[in-house]
């Protein structure tokens, strides 16, 4: 897997840790639209999503088909991709358990926002190699407008 660059724009990186303080002290989720080519990925756009874990949304959460269909036909409108996911570690690092592995797909950014104490801290990105068997860093680079826009 060659290293990736993750452009995520200055107001989804500020909607995505206002997303995890809002759930807080329970795991926020949601997809990302964006481009992806030339090795760079970008971020455009988020969809918001609610978290379907009723037995222990502090630490889990779960995405239904119907928000994966909601988000593919949300790029689609917009003529985009859905390039990743993101969701919040509440008092938790930022960065992916093995649930997290178990339950991710290869190719898409997974952004994880830590949320501690009700206070959202760092935010990584990850890629599941297509293995499986561990992910790898991807790189955030935040910018001040969609860089496809």
């Amino acid at each position: 897997m060659s290293a990736v660059r993750l452009a995520v724009p200055d107001e989804v990186m500020r909607r995505i840790r206002a997303h995890g303080v809002d759930t807080y002290p329970h795991e926020c989720c949601g997809a990302l639209l964006g481009r992806d080519g030339d090795g760079r990925r970008e971020v455009i756009e988020l969809v918001p999503l609610a978290n379907h874990r009723d037995d222990s949304p502090r630490n889990r959460f779960e995405v239904m088909a119907d928000d994966v269909r909601l988000a593919e036909k949300m790029a689609h409108e917009k003529r985009l991709e859905l390039v990743g996911w993101y969701h919040s570690h509440p008092d938790s690092p930022a960065r992916p358990s093995e649930y997290d592995r178990d339950h991710a797909w290869p190719w898409y950014s997974y952004v994880i926002v830590s949320v501690q104490k009700g206070v959202a801290c760092d935010v990584t990105s990850w890629r599941l190699q297509e293995d499986r068997a561990r992910y790898e860093r991807e790189e955030i680079e935040t910018v001040a407008h969609p860089v496809g826009i």
